[in-house]
């Protein structure tokens, strides 16, 4: 059916430019046709309920294959939408300025060309109740959190967690083992009895890890220092016990050969030895119990192995005799290497314990050698989330050498169990190890979710995807944790080859892409992540070190409070463990609360604040003593 042309009395110039911007979006319009038809075998791929998302999807990516800037300035200039805030529904947002276009310029509407796909409202926020369940009533997004192992035999840390807010529970399946993952659940499902609300369950596969191998451990030496004051005198002498100490004793264990010498000496008696350094020190006898006894000092010593204990016994026929012993075995400390600027390091496919060097060239093993195939001189490898950013000088079966680039102004220390990322690699290591395929056989009868790790291409999700059965797994969801630049480029295709399965997500792992793209890039990409799958009707899950701060020391920092606020346009917000994780859980609960007035996604929400009126007078007295602590005393929203 036509519409009626209607025209405004605009500038000749104006009505040029409008009828420039009309065929400019009929152009860009037309360009969004022709990749759905590019993408048809893509798009009829994927399950019946995703058709419609995938199509918008499709839209998206050739919507930001064009530089639309300058167009949206002009649109804006004449008060149309600017399109910055279509990733839902791309195509209708198209034809709704379109039609305007022509109303405005006076040329008539015409009969549609094609089918209208208009996604239904509402598509992305049932895709996330079906997925992560339904949000609580006092706020949109979800809480996830990490549970440490003592989940899995606390059970009040775990009612604990579930009563302060948490909505998912997540089992990280590179710790613990199946019994303790059972152990958690259990405690789980007691914890909703007991609360009476539900609560998932989320299961991490581990994924293949590329790490920095042992190191020859260091010395044994143990350093026992007294507590001075600011001026340096001694507040409390130092203690430690030789021997065996009681049940439930404080202090340092030092162990001796001989544990009877031990339990001879008397209390007052002198104890004489030569620390690790070579100085002389004298320590008295404050306790003897059993075939222990402790011992005070008030100048700090180095305890090593083979340390010579002599004491002199007074009195009766050996007076002035010496009785010696020895100190025994020290526990080891893990070896380190100080790798800097200009230093070559080897990376090594043989695991042995590699010696600690001083440089400026190290050596050291690594875990998954075999992903060094596919990389070539020039490419980085970050080494301990990024703190040693090294190049690769030359690759050979056993050996790939790499020159530090950027270890700090002083050096950083290398140490084992340490993380590694090839950011400019194409690797072809499958995203499933054996083990994450003997762990899915648990997650597929225990969770409601399953991530996958490590995902780069289209290609890790399929081989995911033939390991579950469409029938007997189909209430189980997917979340595709995104943390290489790999996968963020791939995104698209990630997306749609997903959109094969039923519940689907996708969680922005911000500590590996970070990383891999650059800590200043990753602002940027979050966004973007957010924006894609928007557009697909995809949940994300924000994660890694929200509110980590509050989590490990109960205060929270600045910044990351800013950063939880800005996790409300997510799905779910992802907490790490802590010891003070159910405070953590209460805040980030209250700031998603208050947030959700001010911002949904890419809109700003304006509600009324009642605290800017300029019709008020300013009052510039102190608040009342009935309401100064109140956190709104000052700021008011209605």
């Amino acid at each position: 059916m036509d519409v009626p042309s209607m025209s405004l009395a605009l500038p000749g110039h104006g009505v040029d430019d409008l009828t420039a911007l009309l065929r400019e979006l009929e152009n860009l319009r037309q360009s969004l046709l022709d990749a759905e038809e590019r993408e048809c075998a893509s798009i009829e791929a994927v399950m019946a309920r995703h058709r419609p998302s995938a199509i918008n999807l499709v839209h998206y990516v050739e919507l930001r294959s064009h530089d639309i800037r300058e167009l949206q300035e002009r649109l804006t200039g004449y008060g149309l939408s600017s399109l910055g805030r279509t990733e839902s529904h791309v195509m209708p947002g198209i034809d709704a300025v379109i039609r305007t276009l022509k109303q405005l310029t006076g040329h008539r509407a015409g009969q549609r060309q094609g089918p209208v796909r208009v996604p239904s409202a509402g598509v992305l926020t049932r895709n996330a109740v079906s997925l992560l369940g339904a949000h609580p009533k006092d706020r949109p997004t979800r809480i996830m959190v990490t549970f440490p192992s003592e989940a899995a035999t606390d059970c009040a840390l775990v009612t604990t967690m579930l009563s302060s807010g948490m909505d998912i529970a997540r089992i990280n399946c590179a710790h613990d083992d199946a019994d303790a993952w059972s152990a958690m659940i259990r405690n789980v499902r007691a914890a909703e009895a007991e609360l009476g609300k539900s609560c998932l369950i989320s299961m991490d596969l581990a994924g293949p890890k590329l790490r920095t191998g042992p190191l020859v451990p260091r010395a044994q030496v143990v350093k026992v220092k007294p507590e001075r004051d600011e001026r340096g005198m001694v507040v409390t002498p130092a203690a430690v016990w030789f021997g065996e100490a009681p049940a439930g004793a404080s202090g340092i264990l030092i162990p001796v050969i001989d544990p009877a010498w031990a339990a001879r000496r008397t209390v007052g008696q002198r104890i004489h030895l030569v620390d690790a350094r070579g100085s002389h020190r004298v320590l008295t006898v404050e306790q003897v119990h059993g075939t222990g006894c402790l011992v005070s000092f008030r100048r700090t010593i180095y305890f090593e192995p083979g340390t010579r204990l002599r004491a002199r016994v007074s009195g009766g026929e050996r007076h002035g005799a010496e009785l010696v012993t020895r100190v025994g075995a020290l526990p080891s400390r893990a070896g380190s290497i100080t790798a800097r600027r200009g230093d070559l390091i080897r990376l090594m496919a043989d695991l042995t314990p590699a010696e600690v060097t001083d440089g400026p060239v190290h050596s050291i093993g690594v875990t998954l050698f075999e992903v060094f195939a596919d990389t070539e001189p020039g490419d980085r490898v970050l080494i301990d989330d990024g703190k040693i950013s090294t190049v690769i000088t030359e690759v050979t079966p056993d050996i790939v050498t790499v020159e530090v680039h950027n270890a700090g102004v002083a050096g950083m220390k290398l140490r084992a169990e340490k993380g590694i990322n090839l950011p400019d690699s194409t690797l072809t290591l499958s995203a499933l190890t054996a083990k994450d395929v003997d762990d899915l056989a648990f997650v597929r009868t225990h969770a409601d979710i399953v991530e996958l790790s490590f995902v780069r291409s289209a290609a890790d999700v399929d081989e995911l995807l033939v390991r579950l059965d469409p029938t007997t797994d189909a209430a189980l969801g997917i979340v595709l944790k995104i943390e290489t630049v790999a996968a963020f480029d791939s995104l698209p295709q990630i997306l749609l080859e997903a959109m094969r399965w039923g519940d689907i997500g996708v969680m922005i792992a911000r500590g590996d892409l970070a990383v891999e793209a650059g800590f200043e890039r990753l602002a940027e990409l979050q966004e973007e992540i957010l924006w894609l799958a928007e557009a697909a009707h995809v949940p994300v899950i924000w994660a890694t070190e929200v509110l980590d701060d509050m989590a490990r020391t109960g205060v929270p920092s600045r910044p990351e409070v800013t950063d939880a606020a800005m996790a409300q346009r997510a799905e779910c917000v992802m907490l790490n463990k802590g010891p003070y994780i159910g405070e953590t859980i209460t805040m980030l609960a209250d700031i998603l609360h208050r947030m959700q007035r001010h911002m949904a996604k890419k809109r700003s929400l304006l509600q009324r604040l009642s605290a800017w009126d300029l019709n008020r007078a300013v009052d510039t007295t102190a608040p009342s003593s009935s309401n100064r602590h109140a956190p709104d005393a000052r700021i008011t929203v209605r």
